[in-house]
């Protein structure tokens, strides 16, 4: 087959004292994503659904949350490696749809930067960024966390 597609999905409970990094692009936001790296549900999402485009498992089988080194790591350095087992693999980016789910923050001033963000870690195909609610419903809905997806069509090289 010459392409193939993968989805991704991720989530993390927002807490206090924690940065918020979304698409490589930290936000003032009072609260941030608890998790073993920087807790960006954006670039993890993305992570998964490349890798399951090339058949190659899933991030925590790459970057286990038990693995020290990983620990506060950039999660846009995460994807680069990601990337690059992908590609070695044989596969390339066609393009990406990543959607953060979640009441808060507003993301549309910082879209652009994190469509610019996640793409240049990968190098190559389209990213895009992009935002929905659930209107109150979940943990989503009542501010305990963001979720996010992602979609990517790879072609072989």
């Amino acid at each position: 087959m010459s392409v193939r597609v993968g989805i991704g999905v991720d989530a993390h409970a927002l807490a206090a004292g924690v940065p918020l990094v979304l698409g490589g692009v930290e936000l003032d936001h009072a609260r941030g994503l608890a998790g073993h790296s920087d807790g960006d549900v954006l670039a993890h999402a993305l992570i998964d659904a490349l890798l399951g485009a090339a058949g190659l498992g899933d991030i925590g089988s790459l970057f286990p949350s038990g693995d020290e080194r990983f620990r506060g790591v950039s999660s846009l350095e995460l994807l680069r490696s990601a990337y690059a087992q992908v590609s070695d693999a044989g596969w390339r980016l066609v393009n990406a749809d990543c959607v953060l789910v979640g009441e808060e923050p507003r993301i549309a001033p910082h879209r652009e930067e994190m469509r610019r963000r996640l793409a240049g870690a990968i190098g190559e195909g389209e990213v895009n960024v992009r935002a929905t609610t659930t209107d109150g419903l979940g943990f989503t809905g009542r501010r305990e966390g963001l979720a996010a997806q992602a979609v990517a069509l790879v072609e072989r090289r």
